[in-house]
């Protein structure tokens, strides 16, 4: 007898299959399963962790599925809708759609940028990963069918395919429609900058070296990078950091150069008490010990996170008060007033996508309006640890104006004491010779004097 309910299939994400730690088929299936679990609501840094472990991933192995898996998410638009258009419906299993997707990514490439496998080894290897996989093998066929049909008509495909916004940006409706509303003139522009690599860029610590000795020691070791900031550094050739000189001695940190503009607008003096809320992962907290010798606190409510900024710091060789708290409450607080707080609040991350390219197929229309508010409590409940006179510093990595200038206003108009002080405002995504930086925004506030 049937069962008078429905059973819903387990499928195996994690399943580890016979195949070479360094083929692409593994690679495939790893990005594959990455890629699933996006779409199940899993970060993509978790989701690759979840993968690493269960594939017991070499570091080559490693690296190739983290490179499929970020360029996967930046081409998951136009991906699905070409699988949508040479399939009548969708396949039921989640790392079947995912490998599919996967392959059609690496089949093509976005504009301009050369395709990293020649086209049969990628077919030959996505029917490879599906045939070793117990969910996949009854559709290799279909696999080789799907992939094979786009390469015969991958003109007429990708012409119908970007009439589609989702193909054409690679973003949700919900999110184009967003940045066309807040950014009429530069919509588009915005949309592409998220959709390329990020740079490496670095923060020297001057404490311990300069910029100009630190540039030398660059060339030294074969790596050219250009100037884009007091401190940053842009390398001309993302690599690890392990190949880094000076990274494990604290020379050098890896930091976005739009972040970099945080510490120094603090103004910062030695002895002063400071607190970096919202802390993790301790980017910022360093670049304020780096500046001038503070007593720091760095608050952040995941103890996980938290213990990277302890890791950040350590390397520096600095230190600081680390509280696992929730930054809207005070029961961590001992009462005593700040002369400085930097509040890089929550928000959608709508600014650093390039950064992290799963943040738009994680977040839904309606996150903004609850972050907002969670913001709004953050910044109302440290507005009281603050000192008369002192300065607070309001940071968001987000593009939505709900999330930064009418935030910044709103807070203004609720605390009469807070006097608005010259600080960046909204940056825009931007690159260029001397300019290359995330989206975020900067509002300065000093309390006045009662």
């Amino acid at each position: 007898m049937r069962p008078s309910y429905e059973i819903k299939p387990q499928f195996q994400q994690a399943y580890r299959p016979d195949l070479p730690a360094d083929s692409l088929a593994l690679a495939m299936l790893g990005a594959a399963s990455a890629v699933a679990q996006v779409r199940d609501g899993t970060a993509l840094p978790q989701a690759l962790a979840n993968v690493f472990t269960a594939y017991e991933a070499t570091p080559q192995g490693r690296g190739a599925i983290q490179d499929l898996a970020y360029r996967s998410m930046r081409g998951l638009g136009r991906a699905e809708t070409l699988l949508g258009l040479m399939t009548t419906k969708a396949p039921d299993v989640p790392m079947l759609v995912g490998l599919i997707e996967c392959a059609l990514v690496l089949l093509d490439p976005p504009p301009g940028e050369q395709a990293a496998y020649e086209p049969f080894t990628v077919v030959d290897q996505a029917v490879t990963a599906a045939s070793r996989h117990p969910d996949l093998a009854h559709a290799k066929a279909m696999v080789n069918a799907v992939l094979r049909r786009f390469l015969r008509e991958r003109e007429e495909l990708v012409a119908a395919a970007v009439k589609h916004p989702l193909a054409r940006w690679n973003y949700p409706q919900w999110w184009i429609d967003a940045t066309k509303a807040a950014y009429p003139r530069d919509w588009e522009a915005i949309l592409e900058a998220g959709n390329r690599h990020p740079p490496l860029t670095l923060r020297v610590n001057t404490r311990k070296t300069s910029l100009e000795d630190y540039l030398r020691r660059l060339e030294e070791a074969g790596l050219a990078a250009d100037r884009i900031g007091p401190s940053a550094l842009r390398l001309k050739q993302a690599t690890n950091v392990s190949q880094i000189p000076g990274f494990h001695d604290g020379l050098v940190s890896v930091q976005d150069a739009g972040a970099q503009l945080a510490a120094p607008l603090l103004g910062l003096e030695p002895g002063m008490r400071v607190l970096d809320a919202c802390a993790a992962p301790g980017g910022k907290s360093g670049h304020i010990l780096e500046l001038a010798d503070v007593e720091l606190t760095a608050v952040d409510a995941d103890p996980q996170r938290l213990a990277r900024v302890r890791d950040n710091l350590g390397r520096l060789g600095l230190s600081g008060t680390l509280v696992a708290a929730e930054a809207q409450t005070q029961d961590w607080w001992d009462g005593r007033q700040y002369d400085r707080i930097l509040a890089d609040v929550p928000c959608t991350a709508s600014g650093i996508v390039r950064r992290h390219p799963d943040i738009r197929w994680l977040r839904r229309k309606t996150d903004t309006r609850q972050l907002t508010t969670l913001s709004s409590e953050i910044l109302d409940n440290l507005w009281q640890m603050l000192r008369a006179d002192g300065k607070l510093l309001f940071v968001t990595c987000s593009l939505w104006p709900q999330e930064s200038e009418a935030q910044a206003a709103a807070f203004a108009a609720r605390h009469a004491d807070a006097v608005r002080l010259d600080a960046p405002g909204q940056l825009l995504p931007s690159s260029g010779a001397g300019l290359d930086h995330d989206g975020l925004f900067y509002a300065l506030f000093e309390k006045r004097v009662a």
